[in-house]
């Protein structure tokens, strides 16, 4: 736009200078003209000075741009500043999309999910995948909700010191009863036995984040109750559901079923990669083989 309201202003004063060689003006007139002539340099001139900051500030952001050094470390995506994700490689306005995301209530639960970052590519995510560090108190789901303080309503009395309670079949008004406990740390230990199929041990709770030196004192387990599955005819969606069972897995022992027949024990998975020798001994409280 301003090249061609310069190019206008240039061509203007080009035609009336050829009109005045076949017209020959007065005194007065030339004098005019030299006030328009001075008035048309003047603007020419600061139009280039309003040109040139902008130019030189184009220059000094590239450089800064270019010069910031690469330093791979360690972070949290939750809590890295703007800062930290420049010298991580990424780009500004990445960054500033990151901290957007943050202050709207968005949290990377897990690596991957830093993948997931508008404009992230493959090799991006690739270079700093192994410096993700998210802490467990992040992976949990409403964390806030764990940790109810113990109140003296008489709406939530709590059980008394010595009092058992079976992980197994207590309810969350029982769970809510014993102290440290509250609405949120119930349901949350009531949904986990549900997807599970029920507790063997009460370390298991570990696995939603919770204390259990302070909690093992309140529960008993029955590990008879616990739900099984028929390896022998569940599919795999259904399989890769359990806590403890990931997709590749439930393939693996689906897969292994149709071309060798019905399973007696999981024992043939121990030769697979796709098994570690916890993750068969986890799994081995959850199945049958009827």
């Amino acid at each position: 736009m301003l090249i061609a309201v310069i190019c206008i202003v240039f061509l203007s004063g080009h035609l009336i200078s050829a009109w005045q060689r076949r017209n020959p003006i007065s005194p007065n007139d030339m004098a005019i003209q030299a006030n328009a002539q001075q008035e048309y340099e003047e603007f020419i001139a600061s139009l280039e000075e309003k040109e040139q900051p902008s130019e030189r500030q184009y220059t000094t952001y590239k450089r800064k741009e270019e010069n910031i050094p690469v330093v791979l470390t360690s972070f949290n995506p939750n809590t890295a500043d703007s800062i930290t994700f420049r010298h991580l490689g990424l780009p500004a306005w990445m960054a500033k999309n990151i901290l957007h995301y943050r202050t709207k209530g968005g949290k990377f639960r897990k690596p991957e999910d830093f993948k997931k970052v508008y404009g992230m590519t493959e090799e991006q995510y690739s270079i700093l995948s192994s410096y993700i560090h998210i802490p467990p108190e992040d992976t949990v789901y409403h964390t806030t909700q764990l940790y109810i303080a113990q109140t003296a309503s008489v709406e939530n009395i709590k059980y008394e010191a010595g009092t058992i309670l079976d992980l197994n079949r207590a309810d969350t008004t029982e769970l809510k009863k014993i102290p440290g406990i509250g609405s949120g740390i119930a349901r949350l230990i009531v949904g986990y036995r549900q997807r599970l199929g029920g507790f063997y041990q009460i370390e298991q709770l570990k696995d939603i984040n919770l204390n259990t030196q302070q909690l093992q004192a309140w529960f008993s387990i029955d590990p008879t109750i616990v739900r099984r599955i028929n390896l022998n005819r569940i599919s795999v969606d259904k399989l890769r559901s359990h806590p403890y069972i990931n997709f590749y897995q439930a393939k693996a022992i689906v897969e292994y079923r149709k071309k060798k027949g019905s399973l007696t024990s999981l024992k043939p998975f121990s030769l697979y990669e796709e098994f570690t020798e916890t993750d068969l001994e986890r799994i081995g409280h959850y199945v049958c083989f009827e």
